[in-house]
């Protein structure tokens, strides 16, 4: 028989219809899916076993290096927080969170069981979004809307001037773009009652045309989300120098406190 470990997926509290969700929900490695409840404390855990040899600490830091490997992992663990979060407030955690067994799962939710709950009560209600503004740099000028170059000037010369033309041009509008991202944050914010900076996205991570210049992550009142999305839209309307990506609703990934020790959470939300 393959040794096994518990796999935990995040924390939420425990209203009636969970156990129907859970019910029908498949985890990692196609693995049902179920909850791990602390009555006391009106919390759960929501639990799947995976086999040992593939998540003990060696092989899980093996596995790590490998992205396919990963990005099924990844989602597995987000289609059933999100399913959960259809149905209750998740407390989401990171990925590969693992324990020996249910019992040390339910030991671990009695000993944060007050840091659990604040968050959850904070949390419930709302939802996640997501904000990603990106610097489209306008065209270099065509041979015909620059500026001809002055008889006097050697072609050298002419070169340079041009160059330094267009460098003030793309200077101008990222100034330009950093004010339109402030706009656009500052109208996010008023919609919001958290939000966090993530770091932005370079290369491959980065999608369409643009340069990222803000990641954001924003907790939302389920009642405010289309205020939320069209206060945004109209501020990123207010300039020609940015594109705007708005995503969500997500389960408030980001907006977890980072668990130090059990019943201790961090604070890296922004308020």
């Amino acid at each position: 028989m393959t040794a096994t470990v518990s796999y935990l997926y995040g924390v939420s509290a425990v209203p009636g219809g969970s156990y129907d969700v859970v019910a029908a929900l498949r985890g990692i490695a196609d693995a049902p899916v179920r909850l791990v409840p602390d009555e006391d404390a009106n919390l759960a855990a929501i639990v799947s076993s995976v086999p040992a040899d593939d998540f003990d600490e060696a092989p899980l830091a093996a596995h790590l290096e490998d992205l396919d490997w990963l990005e099924a992992v990844a989602r597995a663990h987000h289609r059933v927080v999100d399913a959960m979060a259809a149905r209750t407030t998740v407390l989401p955690l990171r990925l590969a969170t693992i324990y020996r067994d249910d019992d040390r799962v339910r030991a671990m939710i009695r000993a944060g069981h007050r840091a659990f709950a604040q968050r959850l009560a904070h949390l419930a209600g709302h939802m996640e979004w997501g904000v990603k503004v990106y610097f489209d740099p306008p065209s270099a000028p065509t041979a015909s809307t620059a500026a001809a170059p002055a008889a006097e000037l050697s072609p050298g010369r002419a070169y340079l001037r041009s160059r330094h033309q267009e460098r003030d041009s793309r200077q101008d509008a990222y100034r330009a773009a950093e004010q339109a991202a402030r706009r656009v944050e500052a109208a996010a914010r008023t919609q919001a009652v958290e939000h966090v900076r993530h770091r932005l996205q370079q290369g491959p991570l980065s999608h369409g045309s643009g340069e990222n210049i803000v990641n954001n992550a924003y907790l939302v009142a389920d009642g405010q989300a289309e205020d939320f999305r069209d206060a945004v839209q109209l501020a990123a309307e207010q300039s020609e120098t940015i594109r705007v990506e708005i995503t969500g609703p997500w389960a408030p990934y980001s907006f977890v406190s980072r668990q130090n020790e059990p019943g201790e959470m961090s604070e890296e939300a922004i308020t």
